[in-house]
């Protein structure tokens, strides 16, 4: 009896223990519609990335549109854990998926414990009938992971997608929640470069010759978003540029920023160089006969200079970043990718923290 006895007291303990070991492992968060494997879900390889592949819209259903996005984070991403969130735009005539190709975030959201949504333009175009979308997009994501644990919320824009995000920060919604914005070749606050004669996609031969500036190559939607654009937004909040060094004339980037001036930030800093031996995944494949070196040519490794205007009040961030010998569509390299997210997340955060 006595025996039994202790053999009821042993199986009870190693339930208890069980159990209680058991409830010490909270499982990952897995975020809805967002399946996590090991690589990104329709990642491309290094080169040659299948079209059908580019041109998917991704797999997670914003449920009030029933437009699709892609959505990428870590997979051991714990409960409670703070995160930075990004929502990357693609430019005009793109998709997301090649937006997560051309600048590949995703390829770093387990190092830097990155949330990142890519949402996709049916029209290949952002427009004001979109902004209902993309706040959907940010609700979804918020509520989700809870606005106590993101640190910092980021817009990312490649060329219409960087107007697109210009344009937002402006309206009520994303002015009280973005930290920052990074400029893919989207126009610079503070004051643009001038732009290659030659700017522009590729002009079959005996087409005729676009405007100093490659104006006739601007869509007339962009050109008159840009011209709203002018003035600086009154938000308030962190600036990476980023460009290539072929999309601009022969001054190259300015050496002042007025966004700089706005946070009191120094002079900028002489350039810190950016290796990378390896090239970009994607570029425009159809434009490439004849091809445009200020439009973009192969992927291919390269340099890039980075200048940072140092000590921004209020722990802001201002900087600009221009990659050498490269045009507007050549994929970013993933030293350079990673150095703009390291910058990124030297800005001050926490304005979705703070929301009631």
């Amino acid at each position: 009896m006595k025996r039994s006895l202790k053999l009821v007291r042993l199986l009870t303990l190693i339930v208890v223990v069980g159990t209680l070991a058991y409830a010490g492992q909270e499982k990952p968060v897995h975020l809805s519609g967002a399946d996590c494997p090991t690589t990104p879900v329709l990642h491309c390889p290094d080169k040659d990335c299948p079209p059908e592949r580019v041109i998917n819209p991704g797999p997670v259903v914003e449920l009030k549109s029933r437009r699709t996005y892609f959505l990428d984070y870590p997979c051991d991403l714990k409960p409670g854990e703070k995160v930075t969130f990004i929502l990357s735009l693609h430019g005009f005539g793109s998709y997301g998926n090649w937006q997560r190709h051309y600048f590949p975030i995703m390829d770093f959201v387990d190092k830097y414990r990155l949330v990142v949504a890519t949402p996709n333009s049916p029209t290949r175009s952002w427009s004001a009938t979109d902004d209902e979308y993309l706040q959907n997009i940010v609700e979804s994501v918020v509520d989700q992971i809870g606005k106590e644990n993101i640190k910092a919320f980021w817009l990312v824009g490649h060329s219409q997608g960087g107007l697109t995000s210009n344009r937002i920060v402006r309206t009520d919604f994303f002015k009280q929640r973005v930290d920052g914005w990074l400029s893919l070749s989207g126009g610079r606050l503070g004051g643009n470069p001038g732009r290659s004669p030659n700017w522009g996609p590729p002009r079959a031969p005996g087409a005729p010759t676009p405007a100093p500036g490659g104006a006739t190559a601007t869509p007339p939607s962009v050109s008159s978003a840009m011209a709203a654009l002018r003035e600086p937004p009154a938000a308030d909040f962190s600036f990476i540029f980023e460009t290539g060094q072929r999309e601009m004339d022969d001054k190259g980037m300015p050496e002042t920023s007025d966004w700089a001036k706005k946070y009191n930030c120094g002079p900028r800093k002489k350039p810190q160089e950016i290796a990378d031996t390896k090239a970009g995944y994607v570029y425009d494949s159809t434009r490439q006969n004849p091809p445009n070196p200020s439009w973009g040519l192969l992927p291919a490794a390269g340099k890039a200079q980075e200048y940072v205007y140092p000590d921004c009040k209020d722990g802001r961030v201002v900087a600009d970043v221009v990659r050498l010998d490269k045009g507007h569509t050549e994929g970013l390299e993933p030293k350079v990718t990673e150095e703009l997210i390291k910058l990124m997340l030297l800005a001050k955060g926490g304005k979705i923290q703070q929301m009631h």
